[in-house]
């Protein structure tokens, strides 16, 4: 079952990555602007995540324990909650 778990975070991860570098292929690179959601970053993307990709990247992330019970600190000491500490939390874990 853990397995299946894992596999089925896997390519939610997966397909979450490629939507996202499928959107940026076609977004215009000489017109960005702050409104349009092409130029919105992946951190700011996680916030319109489904409850399902969320919940599977909460699965991968919490493998480094250490690493997210900081992050999720860090989130609980700014008063983020909900969608809003999603895009604290994405970049708190992908980046160093």
């Amino acid at each position: 079952m853990d397995h299946l778990r894992a596999s089925l975070a896997a390519s939610v991860f997966v397909g979450v990555v490629a939507s996202v570098g499928v959107a940026l292929a076609q977004a215009p690179a000489s017109q960005p602007t702050a409104t349009s959601p092409s130029s919105a970053s992946t951190a700011t993307r996680a916030e319109t995540w489904t409850k399902k990709e969320w919940a599977a990247m909460k699965s991968e992330w919490a493998k480094d324990r250490q690493r997210w019970t900081d992050c999720r600190n860090r989130a609980d000491d700014q008063k983020l909650a909900g969608r809003k500490s999603w895009s604290f939390l994405y970049q708190c874990m992908t980046h160093a």
